[in-house]
């Protein structure tokens, strides 16, 4: 995986860059100057590019639309310190595939970014109920309140970890099944809720309290 990290922090483009290094990815430039991040961009073309959300030339969200305007296609993530609600819908209407956060944990940061290289949208989840509020007050989705009959009593359950913002992994050992069951179970509700990836589904299950219900409705099943 090739990686273009801007930001304006010198320490914190060091200490990144190591880290991903030492994970075995390839930074191939850590820049704090927008315009030369950007050109680096259209001149390297990597697998992904990290986007701190202040910077004193131009913001990140300036940056990934200046991109995104010039059909600039790869994954574009924003990892930053800003748990702004406003920051996290702009960054996602403006074509973003990730909103990280600086805190993270090194694993959860390359898993991330591991799932945004193959097409996944990832938010941190210590954001998600943010993104649901947000999405609540824009959109009214009438149909969200009956899909969630259509689910299984154990995909409930499954949906209520990737809630929680938990890997495949960490779901199977929590439940005592095998990875591949939970990501049969996974497909089987995005199908079922219409949607296409786990951030979806689990702004849903935060607007619906799924986690809230799903011990009184497995107790009943």
């Amino acid at each position: 995986m090739r990686i273009i990290l801007i930001d304006d922090h010198a320490l914190f483009r060091i200490g990144v860059s190591e880290l991903l290094q030492r994970r075995g990815l390839e930074v191939i430039a850590a820049v704090g100057d927008c315009e030369e991040g950007m050109q680096r961009v259209r001149d390297e073309t990597p697998d992904v590019v990290l986007l701190d959300m202040r910077m004193p030339q131009m913001s990140g969200l300036d940056v990934l639309r200046q991109l995104r305007s010039e059909e600039v296609s790869m994954p574009l993530v924003m990892l930053t310190t800003s748990r702004d609600e406003n920051d996290v819908i702009n960054s996602l209407q403006l074509g973003a595939q990730g909103y990280l956060l600086k805190d993270m944990e090194p694993d959860e940061l390359i898993s991330a970014l591991q799932e945004i290289v193959s097409g996944n949208t990832v938010v941190a989840k210590e954001l998600t109920a943010v993104l649901a509020r947000a999405v609540k007050g824009e959109t009214e989705q009438p149909a969200k309140h009956s899909v969630l009959d259509a689910l299984t009593p154990r995909e409930h359950e499954i949906l209520c970890h990737l809630a929680e913002g938990q890997s495949n992994k960490v779901i199977a050992r929590n439940l005592g099944i095998s990875d591949g069951t939970v990501k049969l179970h996974v497909k089987a509700i995005l199908r079922k809720l219409s949607v296409h990836s786990r951030v979806e589904a689990a702004v849903i299950a935060v607007e619906q309290n799924l986690c809230n219900r799903t011990g009184s409705y497995l107790e009943n099943q």
